[in-house]
């Protein structure tokens, strides 16, 4: 059948419309809970939303009434956890949102982990997400890294080069060691390229160092400013773009 207007696979338009993720889409449709024009869907099809009726658990998604994508800057503290739910029942970024985001089908575009701080984007466009996630756009995030002894200068070079752990080679993209500091010797700044869970710390610790603190602090060429720990602010399309390296 050919179809008038633009088409998108019709679990990422389930989760555009903000009912859930697309991996829960997927298995709505593996139920049989969605439906194009009265006909099950399928794993994979490609719907038109503005001529065809697609219904999920027997309600009718309008693509007019798709809501708008937000995309928020928040500086995360320490202690609270990138996850929507956590079996353990810590907090997550989601719990410290201000009440006007609460009700928003957000998700991080990138994580840190429960005992690191900085610079953290939550949005509900999926398409950005993985775009900023995607090691293809090669975007440099920048990190303050406070060890427990002083860094030798020798294992730059090592880690510029990249070491094993538990089966992946972990690299830094640049390594500056801070001297004018409360803590000079101790304190870093560590570029990545990648992002991997808790890439600088398996690192570090790989070398025999331990972190003490761990913020994130810019993201191409987005810095984080003016934001107090678990406070956050929408991006604009400009600052949006910051976080690919464009210029101003």
């Amino acid at each position: 059948m050919e179809e008038s207007g633009e088409l998108v696979r019709i679990h990422k338009f389930i989760a555009d419309m903000g009912v859930c993720s697309r991996r829960a889409a997927e298995t709505l449709i593996r139920e049989g809970k969605v439906t194009v024009n009265g006909v099950p869907a399928e794993i994979g099809q490609k719907v038109d939303p503005n001529t065809q009726r697609v219904v999920v658990n027997g309600k009718t998604l309008k693509a007019s009434q798709m809501p708008k994508a937000v995309t928020l800057l928040m500086n995360k503290p320490r202690g609270v956890v990138c996850t929507n739910e956590d079996p353990f029942g810590a907090r997550t970024v989601f719990d410290i949102l201000p009440p006007v985001y609460q009700d928003l089908r957000l998700f991080c575009a990138g994580r840190l982990d429960k005992d690191s701080e900085g610079m953290l984007v939550l949005t509900s466009d999926g398409d950005l997400a993985q775009k900023l996630m995607h090691p293809s756009q090669n975007v440099i995030k920048r990190y303050r890294v406070l060890l427990t002894k002083p860094f030798d200068p020798d294992h730059i070079r090592v880690l510029l080069n990249g070491v094993e752990v538990e089966g992946e080679t972990l690299s830094a993209e640049k390594i500056i060691i801070l001297k004018k500091t409360l803590a000079p010797g101790r304190d870093l700044e560590v570029h990545l390229r990648h992002g991997r869970k808790r890439e600088i710390r398996r690192m570090m610790e790989s070398l025999g160092y331990f972190v003490e603190r761990l913020a994130r602090f810019q993201i191409g060429r987005l810095v984080l400013r003016g934001i107090g720990p678990g406070h956050v602010k929408p991006l604009s399309r400009r600052e949006i773009g910051l976080l690919f390296g464009e210029k101003e």
